[in-house]
C-alpha cells in the first residue's frame, strides 16, 4: 500500500512538473503576430540593402522574442519627479567625478592633443563627455543591441525611430563583418565610449587607429576622435565658452528667457545681468547668448552660448548640457568643488507638467503633445499661460500656478486667490527636568 502510494505521488510530481514545463514553453513561444512582424523586418532589411549573410549573422534561428521585454519596460518608465537641474547636476558633476576627470585629462593630454588640435574641440569637453556618457568607459551597455533594437521596433510607441537604428546596426555589421556579440550597447542602442546610437555612428565615426575598422567599443583611438570629428561637424567653436552661472537684476523681465530671445553679452550686460559674484562677466562681449531658467525665477540662471546649443545636438536635455559644461569648466580650472546650492525652488512631477498641458490646451488651444515632458515648447506655452494669470512669466509652473489651475473658474478666469503652501511642521518631544 504504501509502495503504491509512492509511485502515485511520484506520478503526480512529474506530472506537475510536466505541465509547468509546458507552460513556460508555450509562455515564451513566439505568437503568430511577431513571427509575421519578424519576417516582414527581414525582408524590410534586405531590401534597404543590407545582406542575407548579415541577416542570418544577426538572426540566425533566434526570434529575440520576450513575452515582457526589459527594453520596452525601459522605454516606457518615467520617473515620477522631473529632477530638477540642481538635483541632476550635483549628481553627474560631483566631487569625486571632478577629481577623476581631472586626472583622465591630465592622461589624455599627452596622447591625443593632435586629435583636439585636429579636430577643433578642446580636450577637457571631450573628457566631460566620456565621463558623463560611461563614467570614463565603465558602462558602456550590456545590452545586445539586435535583441533590443528589434523588441523596440514590434507595436512600440517609437517603434519608426527605433526601427531605423535597427537598420543602422546591420548596417555596421554588414560594412565591418562584425559578430553579432559585439554588439552591445545601452537598452535604447547607444554604443560605445561615447555612447554613439547607430546612426549617429555611420554618419561621424572615423578609423583613426588605420585598422581598418571603426571600433568605438574597444578602441579609445576611434572613439574619442569620432567623438571630437562629430562635435567639430557641429560646428564647435574652439575659442568660445558653454556659458557661465550668472545672477539676473531684481528687475530682469522673465520674458526674455529661453531660446527665442538671443543678445550679444553687452546687451544682457547693459540689463544688469553679472557673474555669481556680482562682477564684469568675462565674456567676449559681441558673442550672442540666451538667458535660461532650468527651474524657474528661484533657481540658479545660466547665460549660454553657441556651443552650449551643440551640445543640445548631441543629447536634447538641458540640464546634461549644463553638467557637461560645468564639469569642463573644473576640469580645466583649480576651482574648489562646491554643489549648486538649494533655492527653494517648486520640484515638479509629471504629472504636474500633464495638467499644465492638458490645461493650455483646455483652454488657450496650443495643441501641446499631452506627455508630461518638460520641454522647450511647453516652457513657452507655460508663459503664455502665466501672463493670462498674471504671474511672473519665467516658464516653469511652479506651486502657484498649479493652484491657479485648481482654483480656475471659466466665468472669472483666475482671480480666485491661491493660499501660500502649508509647510508641514515637525514637533519635538522635550522633557522637563527637575519636576
Amino acid at each position: 500500500m504504501r509502495f503504491l502510494r509512492l509511485i502515485y505521488l511520484l506520478g503526480a510530481i512529474f506530472f506537475t512538473s510536466q505541465v509547468a514545463f509546458a507552460l513556460e514553453n508555450n509562455a515564451s513561444m513566439p505568437p503568430k503576430d511577431w513571427m509575421n512582424f519578424l519576417d516582414t523586418l527581414k525582408k524590410e532589411m534586405i531590401a534597404r540593402g543590407i545582406s542575407e549573410k548579415t541577416i542570418e549573422a544577426a538572426y540566425g534561428n533566434n526570434t529575440y522574442y520576450h513575452p515582457a521585454p526589459d527594453v520596452v519596460a525601459q522605454d516606457k518608465q518615467q520617473a515620477e519627479f522631473v529632477l530638477t537641474s540642481r538635483d541632476y547636476i550635483n549628481r553627474l558633476v560631483s566631487p569625486g567625478r571632478v577629481q577623476k576627470a581631472r586626472n583622465e585629462y591630465v592622461l589624455l593630454q599627452k596622447k591625443y592633443q593632435k586629435i583636439s588640435e585636429e579636430y577643433q574641440v578642446p580636450l577637457s569637453y571631450l573628457t566631460a563627455f566620456w565621463a558623463i556618457e560611461t563614467n570614463f568607459g565603465q558602462n558602456k551597455g550590456k545590452y545586445h543591441l539586435i535583441d533590443g533594437l528589434t523588441n523596440l521596433s514590434y507595436k512600440n510607441r517609437r517603434a519608426k525611430f527605433f526601427k531605423n537604428e535597427l537598420y543602422n546596426v546591420l548596417k555596421i555589421m554588414d560594412k565591418f563583418d562584425l559578430k553579432n556579440d559585439k554588439m552591445l550597447g545601452s537598452w535604447a542602442g547607444a554604443m560605445g565610449h561615447f555612447q554613439f546610437m547607430p546612426s549617429t555612428y555611420n554618419a561621424y565615426a572615423i578609423d583613426y587607429d588605420g585598422d581598418g575598422i571603426i571600433d568605438i567599443w574597444d578602441s579609445f583611438d576611434d572613439a574619442i576622435a569620432s567623438a571630437a570629428n562629430y562635435l567639430h561637424d557641429l560646428g564647435w567653436k574652439p575659442d568660445e565658452p558653454w556659458g557661465a552661472a550668472v545672477e539676473l537684476p531684481w528687475n530682469f523681465d522673465y520674458t526674455l528667457t529661453g531660446y527665442k530671445i538671443r543678445k550679444s553679452v553687452a546687451e544682457w550686460e547693459k540689463i544688469g545681468v553679472k557673474d555669481v559674484n556680482g562682477k564684469k562677466l568675462n565674456i567676449n562681449p559681441n558673442l550672442k547668448a540666451n538667458i535660461i531658467l532650468p527651474d524657474g525665477r528661484k533657481s540658479q540662471p545660466y547665460l549660454v552660448l553657441g556651443n552650449f546649443r551643440r551640445i543640445m545636438i548631441w543629447n536634447r536635455s538641458e540640464n546634461y548640457a549644463l553638467a557637461i559644461g560645468i564639469l569642463s569648466d573644473y576640469i580645466t580650472s583649480n576651482e574648489k568643488y562646491h554643489p549648486i546650492e538649494k533655492k527653494g525652488h517648486y520640484a515638479i512631477k509629471n504629472t504636474d507638467v500633464l495638467k499644465v498641458q492638458h490645461f493650455i490646451n483646455k483652454v488657450m488651444h496650443l495643441g501641446l503633445k499631452e506627455d508630461g515632458r518638460f520641454g522647450p515648447k511647453t516652457r513657452e506655452a507655460v508663459k503664455k499661460l502665466q501672463k493670462k494669470a498674471k504671474m511672473h512669466q519665467d516658464g516653469y509652473p511652479d506651486y502657484t500656478l498649479l493652484k491657479k489651475i485648481d482654483n480656475y473658474n471659466a466665468k472669472i478666469g483666475f482671480h480666485v486667490p491661491v493660499q501660500p503652501k502649508k509647510v508641514r511642521k515637525t514637533t519635538t518631544k522635550s522633557t522637563k527636568q527637575g519636576k
